[in-house]
Order: structure tokens, then C-alpha cells, then sequence
């Protein structure tokens, strides 16, 4: 059996941070990505999908510091689903995305915050120096990829949220 999701999108806002009660933090994200095409009208369509991804551990502590709205990432996982009961004791359920590995894909200096490059040590954590910024090693994209969203790479500066 097989269950793995990759996605890249950009962030919603920005990382939620908590810890359970065994003091272990987890990172939640708000991650949209986004398809255009043509309809057979010959009119433009964008739509846009929603994915929320928990990350856990080191790697949720390094998402909450180098991560923020818009942020671009790539990440791998397993789809979860959880039930849970509502105030009137309805069974809810909920799919999110269990990261397993998250990069982060924007380039230094595309007005985006610095970001961990290499060993994950490097440039300023969101929260100034004293925050940890240890972690899984982030990914730089060579300066000659394209935009992975096709709104990018047609010029449009809107983002969808």
C-alpha cells in the first residue's frame, strides 16, 4: 500500500506553533496551491485547493521560525484522516497532511524573510537570534527555475489569499 502526497504551495498565514501535553511541538500550515486553465469558452479559470499539514518535532520548531504568509514550500507526506465529535456530539473528520519533509523554496532576497539554507543554521529566525533555527535542511531552487504556479509565471502578482 501506498500513501504519499507531495504538494508545493505558499502559506495561508502564518505557521501555528503548540506543544502537547509530553511538551513535543507541532507545527500546523495553511497551504494553498493553485491550477489555471482554459475552459472551452476560451475563458481563463483559477482555482485554488487548500491543504492543511502538520509538522512535528525539530522540524515544526524550524517551520514556526523561517516560515511565514506566502512563504513557498514543498512538502512530502501521508494524508490522516482524524474524528472528532462537536459540541453536539457529532462525529466530525478531518484530512490534513502529516509532513514527513518540508523545503522551503524561496530565494534570498525575493522579499521574502532570510531563510535556513544547507544545514539549516544560517540566516535570522522569525523571533530574532535566540530562537533555535536546527532543523531539516531546507532546498534552494537553482536562480533559473521557473515559478512553480502558473499565475506566477504569467506575470500576475495577486495571490490568492
Amino acid at each position: 500500500m501506498l500513501n504519499k502526497v507531495m504538494i508545493i504551495g505558499r502559506l495561508g498565514r502564518d505557521p501555528e506553533l503548540r506543544y502537547t501535553q509530553s511538551g513535543s511541538p507541532v507545527a500546523t500550515l495553511n497551504i494553498a496551491t493553485d491550477e489555471s486553465y482554459t475552459d472551452r469558452d476560451g475563458n481563463k479559470v483559477e482555482r485554488t485547493e487548500w491543504h492543511r499539514v502538520t509538522a512535528f518535532q525539530r522540524q515544526a520548531e524550524t517551520c514556526s521560525n523561517y516560515l511565514s504568509k506566502g512563504s513557498l514550500v514543498y512538502v512530502e507526506g501521508s494524508l490522516v484522516t482524524r474524528k472528532w465529535q462537536d459540541q453536539n456530539g457529532q462525529d466530525k473528520y478531518s484530512t490534513e497532511i502529516r509532513a514527513q519533509r518540508v523545503l522551503f523554496l524561496d530565494r534570498k532576497g525575493d522579499g521574502q524573510r532570510e531563510r535556513p539554507a544547507g544545514d539549516g543554521h544560517e540566516g535570522q529566525p522569525r523571533g530574532g537570534p535566540g530562537r533555535s533555527g536546527a532543523g531539516q535542511p531546507s532546498h534552494r531552487p537553482a536562480d533559473d527555475m521557473g515559478s512553480p504556479f502558473p499565475s506566477e509565471a504569467s506575470g500576475m502578482d495577486e495571490v490568492p489569499f
